[in-house]
């Protein structure tokens, strides 16, 4: 038997389209996570980036389990004095439910040089329409 390594010439991107709603936000983020990495591949290689664009429809729709809407907290500082921001899960809801899909699908990604790449082919919309209807997303 031989082990095959991929390249990033070998890398052959399909486009799938996940429907959030009244799924739970971090297993779903985490099958989200396993599409953008490209672990789903039988050319899975750790040191390329072989993963597919992602479109997420209905993130406003997404469910947590426990008390999360008021009890996990989202913090940020400004980099000034005095300025660590926080806001809860309900405010970051009613704000903008994208920035959450997305947060909650970053801190799921490995912490590499691929990261950044695999956020730009995550494709998060509030609602269920969405703008890529060219590439013929597949229904997961």
């Amino acid at each position: 038997m031989k082990t095959t390594l991929a390249r990033k010439e070998d890398v052959e991107r399909r486009w799938y389209s996940l429907d959030a709603r009244d799924q739970i936000l971090g297993r779903f983020a985490c099958k989200v996570a396993r599409l953008l990495i490209g672990k789903d591949k039988p050319l899975f290689t750790p040191h390329v980036d072989a993963g597919d664009h992602v479109i997420v429809l209905n993130a406003a729709k997404i469910r947590v389990t426990g008390k999360k809407w008021t009890d996990k907290i989202y913090r940020w500082h400004t980099f000034y004095p005095g300025g660590l921001k926080q806001r809860t899960l309900r405010q970051m809801m009613d704000r903008s439910p994208e920035r959450v899909m997305e947060l909650a699908v970053k801190r799921m990604l490995p912490k590499n040089r691929h990261q950044a790449p695999r956020m730009k082919r995550l494709h998060v919309c509030a609602g269920g329409e969405h703008e890529h209807q060219a590439q013929k997303p597949i229904a997961v």
